[in-house]
């Protein structure tokens, strides 16, 4: 007699069908939501108080209680800014600093932490270690001695003094962050390079340099914003008005007695145009860099 045995039966693994959020997830998302807002409102009040100031003139202001939308608007704000100093030639002398600042801190940052973060060489984490102290260096420090240093060269009223020192690794801060970036991608890629002929100078080129897109956003993030907010450094080193910056330019629209207050938050309104418009664009590679750098020390 022949025992017939049973086959299993077989359940076919359908997907889960999607259940509704519960109510208490919705509340706590909500919550959430609402929390971001509360704390967004502050951060865009400045913002919101420089455009609406930007389309008022002075005597609207500053009126008592305030003000929020202009009556009317003044339009002409803008074209009186942009046309009284020559924000053309600012621009285009921001934009020299720009390109000169930026490409010299990403090289000579990116070498200086490719060597302290891949390379073996003794004493190494002593000089790191130093470098590092520099942090705590306040400018002012500095600022008398490098004067006088860039003028017996004869180099005052020239953008020498605004560029060339960032060619030579001095965001102490930039080569610490590319550095922890740089130890957290494997060696394993550095060693099958070396195996095969590389040097150390074509693995920084070709390996680290590309997988390390989010953090030199980072650094190309701070570094331009940087350069478009400095005051001080044009200030001490350029004489000439033809050779001003953006920043120059808009402490012309307020002098010692007096001040043009709607041309003053119109030429900001439009200088502030271009950093929100970077960080909408770059927002992706900012985040990733910022999150993913230290993930190794």
């Amino acid at each position: 007699m022949t025992a017939v045995l049973d086959k299993p039966e077989v359940v076919s693994a359908a997907p889960p069908a999607s259940r509704p959020l519960a109510p208490r997830g919705v509340g706590k998302k909500l919550l959430v939501y609402l929390l971001l807002i509360a704390g967004a409102i502050p951060t865009l009040l400045p913002l919101i108080w420089l455009v609406r100031s930007a389309l008022m003139d002075s005597g609207q202001i500053f009126v008592s209680p305030p003000q929020w939308i202009p009556k009317p608007f003044a339009w002409d704000n803008f074209s009186g800014a942009l046309t009284q100093v020559p924000f053309a030639r600012y621009f285009l002398n921001t934009m020299i600093l720009e390109a000169g600042v930026l490409i010299g801190t990403v090289l000579s940052c990116s070498l200086a932490a490719f060597s302290f973060a891949r390379l073996r060489w003794k004493h190494k984490n002593l000089v790191f270690g130093i470098l590092m102290s520099g942090v705590m260096l306040p400018y002012a420090v500095t600022l008398i001695p490098t004067f006088l240093f860039w003028q017996k060269l004869g180099l005052v009223n020239t953008y020498v003094p605004l560029i060339l020192p960032h060619w030579f690794g001095t965001g102490v801060f930039n080569i610490f962050l590319l550095r922890q970036f740089f130890l957290s991608i494997p060696y394993e890629l550095d060693e099958s390079a070396y195996i095969d002929g590389a040097t150390p100078l074509q693995v920084y080129w070709r390996i680290i340099l590309p997988l390390s897109k989010p953090a030199l956003a980072v650094v190309s993030v701070f570094t331009f914003l940087g350069v478009w907010n400095d005051y001080l450094g044009p200030l001490i080193y350029l004489n000439d008005s033809d050779k001003y910056t953006l920043a120059m330019g808009l402490a012309s629209f307020q002098g010692t007695y007096t001040a043009q207050w709607g041309y003053l938050m119109a030429a900001a309104a439009v200088v502030l145009l271009p950093i929100v418009l970077l960080f909408a664009f770059a927002q992706k590679y900012f985040v990733e860099g910022i999150a993913l750098t230290g993930l190794k020390g």
